[in-house]
């Protein structure tokens, strides 16, 4: 009877990791894929860049992780911290588990509320030095 009882708490543990990802993808297609692209490509066009195989260089770095939490599409959504928090460590893995630190630790909600009371000044300026930091380590962004 205890395995049974363990085996559904497994089984509604993974139901909901899968609609937290399925909720995620949802907001993800609501406050990005209009520029990004349903599948993260973004879109050259409007020097909207991907984030298909280099999200997750840029939280290699501190001020990569605050970015991508400062940028004005995060930081001005009406989306909530909760929200916004769930959505990025669905981002990481789904665009660039690949390029994850290995030592990845996903965001907090605390985290998120800390780094969007600070929105960017110079979005460009910003991305630029990140970019030039990663370049530094052999790390190519574009």
């Amino acid at each position: 009877m205890k395995a049974v009882a363990l085996l559904a708490l497994l089984v509604a543990g993974g139901a909901l990791a899968a609609s937290d990802a399925v909720v995620a993808r949802h907001q993800y297609i609501l406050n990005c894929a209009g520029c990004h692209q349903v599948d993260g490509r973004g879109a050259p066009t409007g020097d909207v860049p991907t984030l298909r195989g280099q999200l997750g260089h840029f939280l290699k770095l501190p001020e990569g992780r605050a970015f991508l939490v400062q940028v004005p599409g995060t930081s001005n959504s009406a989306l909530n911290n909760a929200e916004v928090t769930r959505l990025l460590n669905w981002m990481a893995n789904a665009f660039s588990g690949d390029t994850l630190p290995a030592d990845f630790t996903p965001y907090t909600e605390e985290e998120v509320t800390r780094y969007r009371s600070h929105p960017l000044e110079d979005v460009s300026a910003t991305r630029a030095a990140i970019v030039a930091s990663l370049a530094a380590r052999g790390i190519t962004i574009k």
